[in-house]
């Protein structure tokens, strides 16, 4: 059987990024930080849309719990508005509806990049799953594109471009790079003799 221990989290000077869990409804928040919390990630809470996009603006934020109908903004309102913002675009974002199957919300849901959408009451050893696949493959894509982006400051350094993209300095030859042909015996004496002249 599957464990749901997650692996300890590195040090870093930064905390991990958390799981913000949105419902309305407070008995629902504590059933799913009690789902959730095998998993050893960074919980946090919001009771409304408008408090959800608050705490993901902040960042630190890396996957989404997401209630699908609250008053005033509801879900699908909080996934809209991320998805025109750069910084939030690509948090992944599993809803959640106590509602039944309804095609109309899963096709919008999908149409606007949501990962998931599950049904209430979820259950825990699946929804666990789901979030831990989740929110490990969003972590190393961001690790990754970090990785990338130092890389090619590094060789832009190494190159010497300089920081606002310039042309290199031109560099000494690699020590592999064939010698230049000799220059004909003519040219030389050529050259020596109109030195001697340019001295006298």
């Amino acid at each position: 059987m599957p464990s749901d221990a997650a692996p300890p989290p590195g040090a870093g000077a930064l905390p991990d990024p958390g799981i913000l869990i949105v419902d309305d409804h407070v008995d629902t928040l504590y059933a799913l930080e009690s789902a959730l919390a095998p998993l050893g990630y960074r919980l946090q809470r919001a009771t409304s849309g408008d408090e959800a996009l608050k705490q993901v603006l902040r960042g630190r934020i890396g996957l989404l719990l997401l209630d699908v109908r609250m008053p005033g903004v509801d879900g699908l309102d909080v996934v809209r508005y991320m998805r025109r913002v750069e910084q939030t675009q690509r948090i992944p974002v599993v809803l959640l509806t106590g509602f039944g199957f309804d095609p109309e919300l899963s096709a919008t849901a999908f149409r606007l990049g949501v990962a998931d959408l599950v049904l209430k009451p979820v259950d825990p050893w699946t929804l666990r799953t789901k979030v831990r696949h989740l929110y490990d493959t969003h972590r190393r894509q961001v690790a990754l594109e970090r990785e990338l982006s130092d890389l090619r400051a590094r060789l832009r350094e190494h190159a010497g471009e300089h920081p606002g993209g310039g042309p290199a300095r031109p560099g000494r030859p690699h020590p592999a790079a064939p010698a230049p042909p000799p220059r004909p015996r003519e040219a030389r004496e050529e050259e020596c003799g109109s030195l001697q002249k340019d001295r006298t």
